[in-house]
């Protein structure tokens, strides 16, 4: 359950954060295949070099957790034995993860964690996939959890169609976790073999612009 959610917050938490961990999770574009992800289709997306970055730490308590948005400049703090969904759509990203981690049967403990945002909210590059893999890869560093990356993306999909409640195919999660510098993935939704494509685009750029 969600014990506190404001945007005051004791500076010195910020100031004097020290990080045992840090992650930087990109998120995405796709240049072929829009809505055939979740029918099971083919997709060609890579990541961007616009990222979301986490910084964590253990804080010596056995359920409290505390997790600060630079971003939103509000925090969150919750305790590991007592998740439910909140009000606030960004929090319920971070809930769902520890949710589904902790149905993989892994042992969390509390801790503390900073998150910084360069990716615009609702621009349809895939912000919220890129929260739950960062703070999903920053976790099982943390904490030692020995979840391999397909593992990571699994859950990190689960926690948006289990705990957030938007059916989401696996797309996002997929291009966060899996892009490789310098290629496309040729993704079969319905198996998931994916194919790595050099991104050569020989004397042309590929532009990323909001129109609206």
């Amino acid at each position: 359950m969600l014990k506190k959610e404001n945007s005051h917050y004791p500076p010195q938490f910020i100031e004097n954060f020290s990080s045992e961990i840090q992650v930087a999770s990109p998120g995405r574009i796709n240049l072929i295949g829009e809505h055939t992800d979740y029918n099971q289709g083919f997709v060609l997306p890579t990541a961007i070099d616009r990222k979301i970055y986490f910084e964590l730490r253990k804080n010596q308590t056995l359920n409290t957790c505390r997790v600060y948005s630079r971003t939103f400049q509000k925090h969150v703090e919750f305790s590991l034995s007592n998740l439910a969904p909140g009000k606030s759509s960004w929090s319920n990203y971070i809930l769902g993860v520890i949710d589904e981690i902790q149905k993989r049967g892994k042992k969390l403990e509390g801790f503390d964690c900073i998150i910084n945002s360069e990716l615009p909210i609702g621009a349809g590059i895939s912000s919220s996939a890129a929260l739950e893999c960062g703070l999903a890869a920053g976790l099982n560093a943390l904490f030692e959890l020995g979840l391999q990356d397909m593992d990571l993306v699994k859950l990190s999909q689960d926690a948006e169609n289990n705990f957030v409640g938007s059916n989401c195919g696996i797309m996002d999660q997929y291009a966060s976790v899996m892009s490789r510098k310098d290629h496309l993935i040729l993704l079969d939704c319905q198996n998931l073999h994916a194919e790595f494509i050099p991104a050569d685009f020989k004397n042309c750029k590929i532009l990323l612009l909001n129109t609206n």
